[in-house]
């Protein structure tokens, strides 16, 4: 169901509350207008029959002349939601110069309205004697007619306001709408080119101040995403040209060591065979050169792949690791601060957390000019139940601002294997005050 569908029919059905309460309130209105009006009337003549016709003492029976008092009846007649007759005992009405007063059948409302509006209302008569001793009776009746017409044309008039209301209430919210839904597929538009990769697309300003800030959220996200492809494009390829590099290094590796190490080792051999007597040297030579071959695998080995990580654990690896650097850059102080609990991770993660300190430490020794590092690395248990993996790499070099990190693939690269584990990295440091690499991985 749509929203434009939803708001219509909410309209829709809020105007026809509207126009029940509406109509309750008018009816009751109308009905309260029309008694009072009547009554009133109704007063007013049997004030004006107590003023106008001479009294004889008794209650039920007035002598009057008729010709003289004629004409106060017929301006009785005249007074409005009434009607008046003079009887004769016979039955025979006497009738008056007064024009009738009626009421256009356009005009008259429906029954059901006189119904709900009228009532009974009394009746007034009063019994007289003419100067020839004949017998009238004067009955006075309410007619609220014409009180009811007036009312039902206000009620219509007020029906139709309410009408008009909703009508240019529902026109209004449509065109409101219609604005809002051109907006919105616009927004729709733009998340789709988003959705193929179309980063240079970018939403325009909208006048009104909601969607503009949701046009300018879609922007900038489309702007971070942009750097991130960008910056995945170019990992990727950095990714495939250190492969290449790999591969070549190790086929130079293959030529120039063990190749020509395997030659020498043959040509040793064929003059062992021809020289029984300088077979003892020979013999030693062989030996140093497959102590060479087997220094120069353990090399190799340890640069494609730690043995030690799947024989013995990650913490074994991570001592091997910073034993090995000691050797090579005996003036940068490495320390590390291991977890037992550590040696038992699971493969996927250990080798990431291995590669990613591996990573921080060629970029201390690259980069950050330091005296000392420490690495700690804990397994720590959260209020949930759940485990996280905690590492800090810390160095006192010469550091950078937040937001200038250094921008190579180092970081990149360390990053993007954290979040494939779905975890957190961050980077806090300072100028002239080293740099922290703080990296958090939930575990199972």
């Amino acid at each position: 169901m749509s929203l434009r569908y939803q708001i219509n029919i909410r309209i829709l059905l809020t105007s026809v509350l509207i126009l029940l309460v509406g109509g309750v309130m008018a009816i009751w209105q109308a009905q309260t207008a029309v008694n009072k009006e009547i009554e009133s009337s109704l007063n007013l003549a049997a004030q004006l029959i107590q003023l106008n016709v001479p009294q004889t003492g008794k209650p039920t029976q007035t002598v009057f002349a008729v010709s003289a008092w004629l004409p106060h009846v017929v301006s009785l007649e005249q007074t409005r939601h009434l009607h008046i007759q003079l009887q004769k005992p016979n039955g025979e009405i006497l009738k008056f110069t007064a024009a009738a007063k009626l009421v256009a059948d356009k005009d008259l409302p429906p029954a059901w309205f006189v119904n709900l509006v009228s009532r009974h209302y009394q009746v007034l008569e009063q019994q007289l004697l003419t100067d020839d001793g004949q017998k009238i009776i004067l009955t006075i009746r309410a007619d609220p007619l014409d009180e009811i017409s007036e009312a039902w044309k206000e009620s219509q008039a007020f029906f139709l306001s309410l009408l008009v209301m909703a009508m240019l209430t529902i026109l209004a919210v449509n065109l409101v709408f219609n604005k809002a839904f051109k907006a919105i597929s616009v927004i729709v538009d733009g998340l789709k080119d988003l959705e193929q990769g179309c980063y240079q697309q970018k939403l325009p300003e909208f006048s009104t101040q909601e969607y503009n800030r949701i046009a300018k959220a879609i922007n900038h996200l489309t702007d971070v995403l942009a750097v991130a492809n960008q910056q995945n494009s170019a990992l990727t390829l950095h990714s495939l040209e250190i492969q290449e590099e790999e591969r070549q290094r190790l086929a130079q590796e293959l030529h120039d060591e063990l190749g020509q190490s395997l030659t020498a080792i043959k040509v040793m051999a064929v003059n062992a065979n021809h020289n029984p007597a300088a077979t003892a040297s020979i013999t030693a030579t062989i030996s140093e050169i497959c102590d060479h071959l087997i220094t120069v695998v353990r090399s190799m080995m340890r640069n494609l792949h730690p043995l030690l990580l799947t024989e013995l654990g990650l913490k074994a690896s991570l001592e091997d690791l910073i034993n090995y650097w000691h050797e090579r850059q005996p003036d940068l102080l490495l320390r590390l601060h291991c977890a037992d609990s550590v040696a038992h991770l699971e493969q996927k993660i250990a080798i990431q957390v291995f590669r990613v300190v591996q990573e921080g430490i060629t970029n201390i020794i690259r980069h950050a000019n330091a005296q000392q590092a420490t690495i700690h690395l804990v397994v720590n248990t959260l209020a949930s139940g759940h485990q996280q993996l905690l590492l800090e790499i810390a160095d006192d070099g010469q550091g950078c601002l937040v937001g200038q990190t250094p921008s190579g693939f180092g970081l990149l690269g360390m990053r993007e294997r954290v979040k494939s584990l779905g975890g957190t990295m961050d980077i806090q440091s300072a100028p002239a005050q080293g740099l922290v690499i703080k990296v958090s991985i939930p575990l199972r």
